[in-house]
């Protein structure tokens, strides 16, 4: 059996080094998207907010499979085409911003408004009152909520394979249909278990840092 698991290793390797390279551009990317999400949606503007919010709408009311399906094979039919994994990780950014901006939103409206005022009063310009006051407390207001949106990308990067990109669980697929066998597919949940382990750790760690606040 051993044996066996190390013949496995190079493939699960490959499809778990696709699997993170998805998984850090996305909340890269995502996460200041999503803060620009959480602004316009709050924007006094009617028509910014208008749009923000129907944004929001499209991007949590349908399944992220079908948003990979439509930048993939659909963008191509009014002539704008995606390489597999360009449009994989456009498909994710915009999914997970939508999600990160309603998160992010709520954090900001907790905040009392005489933080705002304060500011203000200090002679703040809105982007100093937005860094230095609100976006930290913001953060440590949404961080579990954060958390979950991390461990729940964790397990949609399995998503890509519909477009045909050798991530983590298509490896175990292949090898488990190749061979008959359940090994595989055994590897590949005890490799998302690390995984989703190492970074519920890393935000517990993070939360009892800014509890101390």
């Amino acid at each position: 059996m051993f044996e066996y698991i190390y013949t496995l290793l190079p493939a699960l390797t490959d499809g778990l080094i696709t699997t993170l390279k998805v998984f850090f551009i996305t909340l890269i990317l995502s996460i200041p998207l999503g803060i620009l999400v959480s602004i316009g949606r709050l924007s006094k503007i009617t028509v910014i907010s208008k749009i923000m919010e129907f944004y929001i709408w499209v991007m949590r009311g349908t399944p992220l499979m079908l948003q990979i399906v439509f930048v993939f094979f659909g963008l191509p039919i009014v002539g704008i085409t995606f390489d597999r994994f360009p449009a994989v990780l456009i498909a994710f950014m915009f999914n997970y911003a939508a999600y990160f901006g309603e998160i992010f939103r709520g954090g900001m409206e907790s905040i009392d408004k005489g933080q705002y005022e304060a500011a203000k009063v200090l002679g703040l310009t809105p982007y100093k009152t937005f860094m230095r006051i609100i976006l930290p407390q913001m953060f440590k207001i949404v961080l579990p909520s954060i958390a979950n949106e991390v461990i729940t990308l964790v397990k949609d990067t399995s998503l890509i394979y519909i477009v045909g990109i050798g991530e983590l669980l298509r490896a175990g697929k292949i090898a488990s249909n190749r061979d008959v066998s359940l090994i595989p597919l055994v590897m590949v949940a005890i490799i998302y278990l690390l995984l989703t382990a190492i970074f519920t750790r890393i935000f517990n760690k993070t939360e009892k840092r800014y509890s101390y606040y």
